[in-house]
Protein backbone atom coordinates (compact mmCIF):
# COMPACT_ATOMS: atom_id res chain seq x y z
CA UNK A 1 0.00 0.00 0.00
CA UNK A 2 1.34 3.40 -0.56
CA UNK A 3 1.49 6.01 2.02
CA UNK A 4 -0.26 9.61 1.59
CA UNK A 5 -0.63 12.79 3.92
CA UNK A 6 -3.05 15.15 4.24
CA UNK A 7 -2.54 18.91 5.45
CA UNK A 8 -5.82 20.63 6.63
CA UNK A 9 -4.12 23.71 4.92
CA UNK A 10 -5.12 27.24 6.39
CA UNK A 11 -3.32 30.54 6.80
CA UNK A 12 -1.29 29.31 9.27
CA UNK A 13 1.40 27.04 10.11
CA UNK A 14 3.54 25.04 7.07
CA UNK A 15 2.60 25.83 3.74
CA UNK A 16 1.48 23.39 1.12
CA UNK A 17 4.72 23.54 -0.54
CA UNK A 18 6.96 23.29 2.46
CA UNK A 19 5.36 20.30 3.35
CA UNK A 20 5.76 18.64 0.21
CA UNK A 21 9.25 18.68 0.04
CA UNK A 22 9.55 17.03 2.71
CA UNK A 23 6.68 14.53 2.25
CA UNK A 24 8.70 13.47 -1.05
CA UNK A 25 12.45 13.25 0.58
CA UNK A 26 10.73 10.94 3.38
CA UNK A 27 9.72 8.72 0.93
CA UNK A 28 5.34 9.37 1.19
CA UNK A 29 3.33 8.83 -2.14
CA UNK A 30 0.63 11.73 -1.96
CA UNK A 31 -0.07 15.17 -0.54
CA UNK A 32 -3.48 15.92 0.20
CA UNK A 33 -5.28 19.11 0.94
CA UNK A 34 -9.39 20.35 1.63
CA UNK A 35 -11.12 22.57 -0.50
CA UNK A 36 -13.90 25.25 1.40
CA UNK A 37 -14.46 28.28 -0.31
CA UNK A 38 -16.29 29.91 2.41
CA UNK A 39 -18.46 28.85 5.44
CA UNK A 40 -21.45 31.01 5.84
CA UNK A 41 -22.40 32.38 9.48
CA UNK A 42 -25.46 31.47 9.62
CA UNK A 43 -25.74 27.99 8.53
CA UNK A 44 -28.29 24.93 9.00
CA UNK A 45 -26.06 21.96 7.97
CA UNK A 46 -24.83 19.77 10.34
CA UNK A 47 -20.93 18.56 10.26
CA UNK A 48 -20.54 14.86 10.23
CA UNK A 49 -18.14 15.21 13.46
CA UNK A 50 -20.19 17.37 15.47
CA UNK A 51 -23.79 16.35 14.73
CA UNK A 52 -24.92 19.86 14.27
CA UNK A 53 -24.11 23.27 12.69
CA UNK A 54 -21.40 23.56 15.09
CA UNK A 55 -17.05 23.16 13.32
CA UNK A 56 -14.51 21.52 15.20
CA UNK A 57 -12.14 24.64 14.78
CA UNK A 58 -11.40 27.32 12.65
CA UNK A 59 -9.50 25.90 10.04
CA UNK A 60 -12.48 25.19 7.85
CA UNK A 61 -12.94 29.40 7.57
CA UNK A 62 -8.74 29.60 6.65
CA UNK A 63 -8.84 26.93 4.34
CA UNK A 64 -6.74 27.44 1.12
CA UNK A 65 -7.28 27.23 -2.63
CA UNK A 66 -6.78 23.47 -3.30
CA UNK A 67 -5.47 23.98 -6.56
CA UNK A 68 -3.16 26.98 -5.90
CA UNK A 69 -1.84 25.15 -2.92
CA UNK A 70 -1.07 22.07 -5.32
CA UNK A 71 0.49 24.41 -7.53
CA UNK A 72 2.85 25.47 -5.08
CA UNK A 73 3.84 21.82 -4.28
CA UNK A 74 3.88 20.61 -7.84
CA UNK A 75 6.82 23.95 -8.43
CA UNK A 76 8.97 22.40 -6.02
CA UNK A 77 8.44 18.49 -6.16
CA UNK A 78 9.59 15.55 -8.92
CA UNK A 79 7.21 12.61 -7.82
CA UNK A 80 4.84 13.17 -5.23
CA UNK A 81 1.33 12.59 -6.25
CA UNK A 82 -1.04 15.57 -5.93
CA UNK A 83 -4.45 15.10 -4.69
CA UNK A 84 -7.35 16.94 -2.43
CA UNK A 85 -9.29 15.21 0.53
CA UNK A 86 -11.92 16.44 -0.63
CA UNK A 87 -12.19 18.89 -3.52
CA UNK A 88 -15.43 20.55 -4.15
CA UNK A 89 -15.67 20.52 -7.50
CA UNK A 90 -19.33 21.54 -7.51
CA UNK A 91 -18.06 24.88 -6.27
CA UNK A 92 -16.47 26.02 -8.95
CA UNK A 93 -17.47 26.74 -13.11
CA UNK A 94 -16.79 23.43 -14.54
CA UNK A 95 -14.82 24.63 -17.89
CA UNK A 96 -12.70 26.98 -15.69
CA UNK A 97 -11.96 24.27 -13.20
CA UNK A 98 -11.07 21.75 -15.98
CA UNK A 99 -8.37 24.17 -17.57
CA UNK A 100 -6.92 24.60 -13.85
CA UNK A 101 -6.72 20.86 -12.77
CA UNK A 102 -5.50 20.06 -16.37
CA UNK A 103 -2.36 22.20 -16.32
CA UNK A 104 -1.96 21.35 -13.17
CA UNK A 105 -1.32 18.08 -14.61
CA UNK A 106 0.01 18.94 -17.75
CA UNK A 107 3.03 20.75 -15.77
CA UNK A 108 3.69 18.45 -12.67
CA UNK A 109 3.82 15.83 -15.67
CA UNK A 110 1.02 13.73 -14.63
CA UNK A 111 0.57 13.40 -10.40
CA UNK A 112 -2.80 14.41 -10.20
CA UNK A 113 -5.51 12.73 -9.08
CA UNK A 114 -8.75 14.15 -7.50
CA UNK A 115 -10.63 13.35 -3.89
CA UNK A 116 -13.86 14.66 -4.54
CA UNK A 117 -17.11 14.80 -2.00
CA UNK A 118 -20.40 15.89 -2.50
CA UNK A 119 -20.05 18.19 -0.11
CA UNK A 120 -22.22 18.05 3.64
CA UNK A 121 -22.47 22.06 3.71
CA UNK A 122 -25.25 22.25 1.61
CA UNK A 123 -25.59 26.19 3.01
CA UNK A 124 -21.95 26.67 1.49
CA UNK A 125 -23.42 24.34 -1.87
CA UNK A 126 -26.30 27.00 -1.83
CA UNK A 127 -24.04 29.90 -1.99
CA UNK A 128 -22.81 28.37 -5.33
CA UNK A 129 -26.47 27.63 -6.27
CA UNK A 130 -26.15 24.26 -6.48
CA UNK A 131 -29.38 22.90 -4.87
CA UNK A 132 -28.81 19.72 -1.72
CA UNK A 133 -31.28 17.76 -3.43
CA UNK A 134 -28.97 17.60 -6.97
CA UNK A 135 -25.90 17.88 -5.93
CA UNK A 136 -25.03 14.21 -6.80
CA UNK A 137 -26.65 15.00 -9.72
CA UNK A 138 -24.18 18.54 -10.03
CA UNK A 139 -21.09 16.34 -9.55
CA UNK A 140 -21.71 13.62 -12.29
CA UNK A 141 -22.61 16.56 -14.83
CA UNK A 142 -19.36 18.12 -14.10
CA UNK A 143 -17.38 15.53 -14.23
CA UNK A 144 -18.72 14.14 -17.21
CA UNK A 145 -18.42 17.47 -18.59
CA UNK A 146 -14.85 17.95 -17.69
CA UNK A 147 -13.75 14.50 -19.11
CA UNK A 148 -15.09 15.64 -22.33
CA UNK A 149 -12.73 18.60 -22.17
CA UNK A 150 -10.31 16.37 -21.39
CA UNK A 151 -9.96 14.13 -24.08
CA UNK A 152 -12.03 15.17 -26.85
CA UNK A 153 -10.85 17.57 -29.49
CA UNK A 154 -13.82 19.73 -30.59
CA UNK A 155 -15.65 19.19 -26.95
CA UNK A 156 -19.38 19.72 -25.40
CA UNK A 157 -21.93 18.99 -23.08
CA UNK A 158 -25.81 19.09 -22.68
CA UNK A 159 -27.01 18.67 -19.24
CA UNK A 160 -29.15 20.35 -16.81
CA UNK A 161 -26.62 22.22 -14.97
CA UNK A 162 -23.43 22.00 -17.13
CA UNK A 163 -24.46 22.82 -21.12
CA UNK A 164 -21.43 24.37 -24.25
CA UNK A 165 -21.20 23.47 -27.66
CA UNK A 166 -18.12 22.27 -29.44
CA UNK A 167 -14.97 23.78 -28.10
CA UNK A 168 -11.48 23.23 -27.86
CA UNK A 169 -9.98 23.23 -24.36
CA UNK A 170 -6.14 22.44 -24.02
CA UNK A 171 -3.89 21.40 -22.19
CA UNK A 172 -4.78 17.77 -21.72
CA UNK A 173 -3.87 15.98 -18.61
CA UNK A 174 -1.18 13.75 -19.31
CA UNK A 175 -2.87 10.76 -18.89
CA UNK A 176 -6.50 10.03 -17.08
CA UNK A 177 -7.14 12.07 -13.74
CA UNK A 178 -8.75 9.27 -10.93
CA UNK A 179 -11.80 10.91 -9.14
CA UNK A 180 -11.99 9.53 -5.89
CA UNK A 181 -14.75 10.11 -3.78
CA UNK A 182 -14.69 10.81 -0.11
CA UNK A 183 -17.90 10.19 1.40
CA UNK A 184 -19.30 7.80 4.25
CA UNK A 185 -20.27 4.49 2.45
CA UNK A 186 -23.88 3.39 1.63
CA UNK A 187 -25.18 1.76 -0.79
CA UNK A 188 -26.31 4.62 -2.87
CA UNK A 189 -22.55 6.34 -2.87
CA UNK A 190 -21.18 2.88 -4.14
CA UNK A 191 -23.61 2.95 -7.40
CA UNK A 192 -22.50 6.43 -7.89
CA UNK A 193 -18.83 5.32 -7.84
CA UNK A 194 -18.96 2.46 -9.92
CA UNK A 195 -20.32 4.18 -12.36
CA UNK A 196 -18.96 7.29 -12.20
CA UNK A 197 -16.03 7.86 -10.19
CA UNK A 198 -12.68 5.31 -10.11
CA UNK A 199 -12.54 4.91 -6.72
CA UNK A 200 -13.57 5.57 -2.88
CA UNK A 201 -11.85 7.42 -0.12
CA UNK A 202 -12.91 6.73 3.94
CA UNK A 203 -14.40 9.43 6.14
CA UNK A 204 -12.58 10.51 9.33
CA UNK A 205 -15.89 9.21 11.35
CA UNK A 206 -15.38 5.45 9.83
CA UNK A 207 -13.62 2.92 11.30
CA UNK A 208 -14.37 -0.51 10.35
CA UNK A 209 -14.50 -0.52 6.29
CA UNK A 210 -14.05 -4.56 5.43
CA UNK A 211 -17.80 -4.79 4.91
CA UNK A 212 -18.03 -1.89 3.07
CA UNK A 213 -15.07 -2.66 0.79
CA UNK A 214 -16.46 -5.81 -0.52
CA UNK A 215 -20.02 -4.04 -1.13
CA UNK A 216 -18.04 -1.59 -3.54
CA UNK A 217 -16.52 -4.47 -5.03
CA UNK A 218 -19.91 -5.86 -5.52
CA UNK A 219 -21.59 -2.31 -6.21
CA UNK A 220 -17.65 -2.12 -9.55
CA UNK A 221 -18.77 -5.68 -10.55
CA UNK A 222 -22.59 -5.49 -10.79
CA UNK A 223 -21.74 -1.61 -12.72
CA UNK A 224 -19.53 -3.91 -15.49
CA UNK A 225 -16.52 -2.35 -14.50
CA UNK A 226 -12.94 -4.13 -15.03
CA UNK A 227 -10.57 -4.53 -12.29
CA UNK A 228 -11.25 -3.17 -8.96
CA UNK A 229 -11.82 0.33 -7.00
CA UNK A 230 -9.13 2.30 -6.00
CA UNK A 231 -9.79 2.82 -2.40
CA UNK A 232 -7.95 4.66 -0.34
CA UNK A 233 -7.76 5.01 3.92
CA UNK A 234 -7.78 8.05 5.77
CA UNK A 235 -6.79 7.19 9.05
CA UNK A 236 -8.47 9.12 11.48
CA UNK A 237 -7.32 6.14 14.96
CA UNK A 238 -4.62 4.41 15.29
CA UNK A 239 -5.01 1.15 13.16
CA UNK A 240 -3.44 -2.17 14.38
CA UNK A 241 -1.12 -4.19 12.40
CA UNK A 242 -4.61 -6.58 11.65
CA UNK A 243 -6.08 -3.79 10.19
CA UNK A 244 -3.50 -3.06 8.12
CA UNK A 245 -3.22 -6.52 6.67
CA UNK A 246 -7.23 -7.05 6.60
CA UNK A 247 -6.82 -3.53 4.55
CA UNK A 248 -3.74 -4.72 1.84
CA UNK A 249 -5.79 -8.15 1.64
CA UNK A 250 -9.09 -6.17 0.94
CA UNK A 251 -6.73 -4.41 -1.96
CA UNK A 252 -6.01 -1.27 -0.32
CA UNK A 253 -4.28 1.04 -2.47
CA UNK A 254 -3.34 3.79 -0.09
CA UNK A 255 -3.24 4.90 3.50
CA UNK A 256 -3.68 8.77 4.21
CA UNK A 257 -1.86 10.06 7.38
CA UNK A 258 -2.83 13.31 8.84
CA UNK A 259 -0.44 16.22 9.58
CA UNK A 260 -0.68 18.89 11.90
CA UNK A 261 -1.21 22.42 10.44
CA UNK A 262 1.21 23.81 12.48
CA UNK A 263 5.34 25.22 12.22
CA UNK A 264 7.57 23.46 10.03
CA UNK A 265 10.05 22.60 12.50
CA UNK A 266 6.65 20.83 14.46
CA UNK A 267 5.70 19.06 11.46
CA UNK A 268 8.70 17.92 9.78
CA UNK A 269 9.28 16.05 13.25
CA UNK A 270 5.70 14.56 12.77
CA UNK A 271 6.63 13.49 9.85
CA UNK A 272 9.75 12.00 10.52
CA UNK A 273 8.23 10.32 13.47
CA UNK A 274 5.43 8.60 10.88
CA UNK A 275 7.99 7.81 8.32
CA UNK A 276 9.84 5.69 10.68
CA UNK A 277 6.96 4.15 11.91
CA UNK A 278 5.91 2.78 8.71
CA UNK A 279 9.66 1.86 7.25
CA UNK A 280 9.94 4.83 4.65
CA UNK A 281 12.49 6.78 3.70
Amino acid sequence: MRNGIVLFTSDRGITPAALATAAEDRGFDTLYVPEHTHIPVKRTAAHPGTGDESLPDDRYLRTLDPWVSLATAAAVTTRIGLSTAVALPVESDPITLAKSIATLDHLSGGRVSIGAGFGWNTDELADHHVPAAKRRTVLKEYVEAMRALWTQEEASYDGEFVSFGPSWAYPKPAAHIPLIIGAGGGPKTFRWIAENADGWMTTPTQTDISGQIEALKTAWTEAGRDGIPDIRVLIAFKPDPADLAAWAEAGVSELIWGVPDKSPDEVVGSLDRLAGRLGLG
